[in-house]
Formats: C-alpha cells, sequence, structure tokens
C-alpha cells in the first residue's frame, strides 16, 4: 500500500507536449477552506437576522458596513490566496477602500456646493 502523499499533485497540460504540471498541494487547505465557509455563513445569517431586528438605522449601516469589510476580508485573504502576501493584500483591500471613500467624499461635497449655489442665485 502506498502513501498517497508520495505522488506529485498536479495535471497534465492536455496540449501537443501534454507535459505534468505539479500542483501544490496541502491536506490542511481542506479544513481551512470549511471554516472559511462557516465564518462567512455565520455572519450572512447574522446580517439577515438583525436587517429584521428593530435596531437604529445608524447602527444598522454601521454595523452591515463592519460585517461586508470582515468579509471581504475573508474571501481575499482565503478564496483569492492573499492572506500571505502583506504588502499586497493592504493595498489590494485598504487602498481602493481609501479611494472610494475619497470619492464620496467628494460627490457629496460637490453636492452639497451645488445645493448651496442654487439657494444663493435663485
Amino acid at each position: 500500500m502506498s502513501d498517497q502523499h508520495s505522488q506529485p499533485h498536479g495535471y497534465y497540460t492536455g496540449d501537443i507536449h501534454n507535459q505534468f504540471v505539479e500542483e501544490h498541494y496541502d491536506p490542511k487547505n481542506k479544513s481551512v477552506i470549511w471554516r472559511t465557509f462557516w465564518i462567512l455563513l455565520f455572519i450572512t445569517i447574522f446580517e439577515v437576522a438583525i436587517a429584521f431586528a428593530p435596531i437604529a438605522h445608524g447602527i444598522l449601516v454601521v454595523t452591515f458596513i463592519v460585517l461586508t469589510i470582515v468579509k471581504a476580508y475573508f474571501i481575499v485573504a482565503f478564496f483569492m490566496h492573499l492572506k500571505h502576501e502583506k504588502i499586497s493584500f493592504a493595498y489590494t483591500i485598504i487602498l481602493p477602500f481609501i479611494l472610494i471613500v475619497y470619492l464620496i467624499g467628494m460627490a457629496l461635497a460637490e453636492g452639497s456646493f451645488l445645493n448651496l449655489w442654487d439657494r444663493l442665485f435663485q
């Protein structure tokens, strides 16, 4: 009986060269994926449950934003395999988030200015 981990994991390309491409295999990956699935499922169920709860609107909005950021972290870190890439992960998540917040702030400032302009000159 041979050990199943002694054989290389991979696939054949199927093209004219039919090369064997070795893949990285870690038996813990399956448990990490399932753990991440259960965490995301729990967060989603919690979001649905509090959506119908009699909680103040402002608290709900902040809670949903925080939970969405947590879910985005788990999806990007584990399913997109960016957990161990510290600098690129920070740039992938934090930089677009900062730019989106900046864009929203500029849009709100522009809208406020146009509203003020209309009130002054009408």
